[in-house]
């Protein structure tokens, strides 16, 4: 197995030494920051160089376009949670404000759940946070949410259950 894994360090060696400068300049198009962009271009290959299964790209700028697309995606949605954090934060009183280390933990953990219930619906994810951070009953969730009480009971154990078994691969 571990000329397999040599196989693949090569292929990902190769596509950054021939692609590394083109993906980084199609990030900075997209960003319009060179250092975010070079960051970005740093995390896809490191996407890559967690990844198992053998790369075997036939179109390498295509298939590092797609990666760079969903590192690219991930780093909006968790720019799109650090604001609402943030702004969050900022409707508190300064006494109950957490502590700069406090947030760095709490923003970690935003990320990690967001992470858990990607792919699920909205009004299933509105459900089990309104359960889950709310602490409202499933008839608040229902009357909040316009459905009824059966549907909220169907959207915790889906959302349950997608996090569960999150929780069991990582």
């Amino acid at each position: 197995m571990a000329s397999a894994d040599s196989l693949q360090q090569q292929e990902i060696a190769s596509l950054y030494t021939e692609h590394h400068g083109w993906l980084q300049g199609w990030l900075r198009k997209r960003l319009g920051d060179a250092a975010k962009a070079a960051d970005l271009a740093h995390d896809t290959f490191v996407r890559l160089l967690a990844r198992e299964e053998v790369i075997a790209a036939r179109e390498p700028r295509a298939f590092l376009t797609t990666v760079a697309q969903r590192v690219l995606y991930s780093h909006w949605r968790r720019e799109e949670l650090e604001r609402a954090y943030l702004d969050a934060l900022m409707q508190m009183p300064d006494e109950m404000a957490p502590s700069p280390e406090e947030r760095a933990i709490l923003l970690e953990m935003l990320v990690e759940i967001d992470r858990m219930l990607d792919g699920l619906p909205r009004i299933v994810r509105r459900a089990f946070l309104h359960a889950q951070l709310d602490d409202m009953t499933h008839a608040e969730i229902a009357a909040k949410l316009d459905i009824s009480v059966s549907t909220v009971k169907r959207h915790l154990i889906r959302a349950g259950a997608q996090c569960y078994f999150a929780l069991s691969v990582a």
